[in-house]
């Protein structure tokens, strides 16, 4: 019997056993993955973007966990000596129409009490000489890291605390019961106390198996990158954005320094036809089906047809997709984009078509279910994990750590 099973080996699920054990130091914890590596999905697909919290709304998780979670990040990278860089970010408004927005973005960075700074066009120009813009946001804060780097670390603070982690095991399904509960997985039956689901992509699944039917279905987003050529790295000196559109879910073609200095560009953002599709060739009929007949997408698409075939386009298109860069970088052409690898996000919908904006934890009597967790919440897995770990005690009095 073990007091804590983790459903899923990236970046939450391995900090949250490690916040367990910073919690209870002598309980039994084993991490489940069903890949045969840590941190293969989201994780290891991740931009390495240290987020500040800017665009999130006031008071929620993604707010407050985004602030904390980048000090924490770095701390924990000072701590383990993990390559980090804080090497800043600057939000662009390259039409007058933005201007507006990027004031509106402005006070709702001071609403969460980030250390930003707005900067005209000619300030924009003196530190990135390159990058055509009316004016824009500094974010000093903001960095970049390997987050799968990270993740090793978080797995390697597990093991050194006596915990398992059981790769190539995959959960069936799991019977939650007053007293405990039993997984099912490829490799056997589990015994737990307290089960948390942090399976990412597939979390929703899980939590079904569970038994917990709730009102939000997975669907995965592919974010399909560029980089730019070694000769042409020079042209970004910080992590630039342009201006969010409000009337859509996604932040929009962008250029991010990896803490290996290539420079990635992108991603526009496509339904995946497989949750772990990172090729358009990739394909599930499962996973397609339950998309396309999910009620909650077609409302989706429907309220954003024509930005959603914008980037269909760009994904078709190199042209396309260099034209998109090139508002925020006029020098960029198309022989300087080389295909780089894409991620994909798991994204929460609910039925009436509306993303989940926030974090999503769902607590049941043995079970906790990370059911929303996009980004930032590489950025925020620390923080992630001890809101995790302060909801255990809540949910049963009954839970017991064995000695």
């Amino acid at each position: 019997m073990y007091d804590f099973v983790i459903v899923g080996g990236g970046i939450v699920g391995l900090s949250t056993g490690m916040a367990l054990y910073n919690r209870y130091p002598d309980a039994k914890i084993v991490v489940i993955e069903k890949e045969d590596t840590l941190a293969s999905h989201q994780t290891g697909h991740n931009s390495g973007v240290i987020h500040s919290g800017i665009y999130y709304k006031p008071g929620s998780y993604k707010a407050r966990f985004a602030k904390q979670g980048s000090q924490s990040m770095v701390r924990f990278c000072e701590e383990h000596a993990i390559e980090h860089d804080i090497c800043g970010k600057v939000i662009v408004a390259t039409k007058q129409e933005e201007l507006p927005l990027l004031d509106d973005l402005y006070e709702r960075g001071l609403q969460n009490e980030l250390a930003i700074e707005r900067i005209s066009a000619d300030e924009l120009k003196e530190i990135e000489p390159h990058v055509n813009g009316l004016g824009a946001i500094r974010v000093a804060a903001a960095g970049i890291v390997n987050y799968r780097q990270v993740s090793e670390k978080f797995a390697d603070i597990i093991r050194e605390n006596g915990g398992e982690i059981r790769l190539g095991t995959k959960v069936n399904k799991m019977d939650e019961r007053q007293d405990g509960v039993t997984i099912e997985t490829s490799k056997g039956s589990i015994e737990a106390q307290v089960v948390i689901n942090c399976a990412g992509l597939h979390s929703d699944r899980v939590a079904f198996s569970a038994g917990y039917k709730t009102d939000m279905k997975i669907v995965p987003f592919r974010g399909e990158y560029f980089k730019l050529k070694p000769e042409k790295r020079h042209l970004v000196k910080h992590l630039i954005y342009p201006v969010p559109n409000p009337d859509f879910p996604f932040l929009g073609v962008h250029f991010t320094r990896m803490i290996d200095g290539e420079v990635d560009a992108g991603p526009n953002a496509v339904l995946s036809f497989k949750r772990e599709g990172y090729k358009k060739t990739d394909f599930s009929a499962r996973d397609l089906a339950e998309v396309l007949t999910y009620k909650g997408f077609w409302k989706l698409a429907g309220k954003f047809a024509k930005e959603g075939m914008s980037e269909y386009s760009r994904s078709f298109s190199k042209r396309l997709f260099t034209k998109s860069l090139q508002e925020l970088i006029p020098e960029i052409q198309q022989d300087d984009l080389i295909p780089a690898p894409a991620g994909v996000r798991a994204q929460a919908i609910r039925d009436d078509g509306n993303m989940v904006d926030d974090f999503q934890i769902i607590v049941g009597k043995r079970t906790i279910h990370v059911c929303n967790a996009p980004s930032p919440a590489a950025t925020a897995s620390i923080e992630i994990g001890k809101e995790i770990v302060r909801r255990v005690p809540v949910q049963s009095h009954l839970i017991e750590v064995t000695p």
